[in-house]
């Protein structure tokens, strides 16, 4: 497997470590181009959150293409200490945010202020992505009413999922890999009264 690496931006070229162990899968650089590609320029300037996040190359690849932080949720602490590392590498330390957490206990706090972008990644094949997204609907101030929430899942995991607070607007195959795009919804107004 080739190494990771930032694709584009002021980071453009630099090389990531991978963490150690089998327990993180990195997204490839063709599926993380496409994301980004799709993102547009909504990411300059956006916050946003990488739930287990692995090596932490994809909220470095956003803060590569300018966005204005990054907090990155790993609950392994060799690939917090390899998030921690690649940030140096890139030199987006001060606009990052590590926290070593399982994400669903990360998820449970009140958020202190929204994001404009979730990339959720988890470990395959255990249902992990509708527990995150479970989590959100509950308490979608984690997300911003314009934002996203992004899911990389293998194709075999997909189920039609329905929430409250967000809807699939979109979901792209590269080969085996599925990234699913939930956008909040605006809220129902409560029927006037008669």
């Amino acid at each position: 497997m080739p190494g990771l690496r930032v694709i584009a931006g002021a980071a453009k070229g630099r090389k990531l470590k991978m963490p150690s162990g089998e327990g993180t899968r990195p997204v490839m650089d063709r599926v993380k181009e496409a994301i980004f590609s799709i993102l547009g320029e909504d990411v300059a300037q956006a916050a946003f959150l990488d739930l287990f996040a692995g090596s932490g190359s994809v909220g470095i690849e956003a803060l590569s293409r300018g966005a204005a932080r990054a907090t990155f949720v790993e609950s392994d602490a060799g690939a917090v200490r390899t998030i921690q590392a690649n940030l140096t590498t890139t030199g987006f330390s001060a606009q990052a945010h590590v926290v070593r957490s399982d994400v669903f206990i990360f998820l449970r706090n009140e958020p202190r202020e929204g994001f404009h972008f979730a990339y959720v990644a988890p470990p395959q094949y255990h249902h992990l992505w509708v527990e995150t997204l479970n989590i959100l609907d509950a308490r979608p101030a984690w997300i911003n009413p314009d934002g996203l929430v992004i899911v990389q899942i293998d194709p075999r995991e997909f189920t039609e999922h329905p929430l409250r607070h967000f809807s699939l607007v979109d979901r792209r195959k590269y080969g085996n890999t599925l990234v699913c795009f939930y956008e909040r919804t605006a809220p129902v107004p409560a029927p006037p009264n008669p």
